[in-house]
């Protein structure tokens, strides 16, 4: 079966991901969007969920591109509505957006999922089923990248509810709670958020898993020049790496082969399957990690950031 999706929000990550994934899907059919800006061809184009909505077209799935802070509402009515729901992350702005959504979805008999895209990134299946049963010793996680190349004029990522740094960092959080074998948890950290700014720049995070065993993290806006997100897990039996954001996989130092890059086509098989199955799929672990982050780290004020 086919089923007929709607974007609401054709920002960057709709036009660089979300179409170009749906239109190689065998799935999925793009028939409309709902954008206050942007532009796509061969679709019908609305204002807003509303006119969408009430429109004389056959719709079965929706998915939320819009910033965080604008995703309640939106997604709300789609449920309401009968539809299936596709949350781009952070699914929500708070933890109890997300409970809210979940449960009216239940209540609704239809599918939500909380699409933490990264997950799908080639080499972390693998990384989770190599870690499955092993002891973690260790895990060092660094996600560096540089604010201006990949989020150009996006002042609503300095708001509260766009997370800040901790909108890439989030990436890194679902791929953490998705491969380590064991729970783990916030102790403490540090968060440095620019003068002119509601959000952070940076964090450090202090984590500890149910043996004991660290989790180290740190995140930066400002890094230049080459990139880094990788996630290092010292075990028992070996050091593995998830290199280039779970895109490539080494087990002490040696490469090993994971497949091509499929994040968001993998993302969609995956919510097809759930509607077929019936069922929703909204994980939380990564946003209450970085809702506990505001909560537990020590903020700390840092020089004024100018886009």
């Amino acid at each position: 079966m086919t089923y007929r999706i709607a974007i609401v929000g054709l920002g960057k990550i709709a036009q660089d991901q979300h179409i170009p994934a749906i239109a190689t899907s065998d799935r999925f059919e793009l028939v409309a969007a709902a954008t206050h800006a942007g532009h796509a061809d061969g679709i019908a184009l609305f204002r807003t969920v509303d006119e969408l909505l009430a429109a004389d077209l056959a719709l079965d799935a929706v998915a939320m591109c819009q910033p965080p802070q604008a995703r309640f509402e939106a997604a709300a009515k789609a449920i309401r509505a009968g539809k299936h729901v596709l949350l781009e992350k952070p699914p929500g702005a708070t933890l109890a957006e997300v409970e809210a959504l979940t449960r009216l979805s239940d209540a609704a008999g239809t599918t939500l999922f909380a699409a933490w895209h990264s997950r799908y990134a080639p080499g972390v299946a693998d990384a989770r089923a190599w870690l499955t049963e092993r002891r973690v010793n260790r895990v060092e996680i660094v996600w560096k990248e540089d604010v201006r190349r990949w989020h150009p004029g996006q002042q609503w990522i300095w708001e509260p509810g766009g997370l800040g740094v901790f909108d890439p960092g989030i990436n890194a959080l679902s791929i953490a709670t998705l491969v380590l074998p064991r729970h783990f948890f916030l102790k403490d950290g540090t968060l440095e958020i620019p003068a002119n700014r509601a959000a952070p720049i940076a964090a450090e995070l202090h984590m500890v898993g149910m043996s004991g065993a660290p989790v180290h993290a740190v995140f930066d806006w400002r890094q230049t020049g080459p990139q880094t997100w990788d996630i290092t897990v010292e075990t028992d039996d070996g050091t593995l790496r998830l290199s280039h954001g779970g895109s490539k996989m080494t087990i002490d130092g040696v490469e090993h082969g994971v497949g091509p890059e499929r994040e968001y086509p993998g993302m969609y098989a995956h919510f097809a399957r759930l509607i077929e199955q019936g069922r929703s799929d909204v994980d939380r672990a990564p946003l209450r990690l970085v809702a506990d982050a505001f909560l537990r780290c020590r903020q700390v004020q840092v020089d004024a950031f100018e886009d």
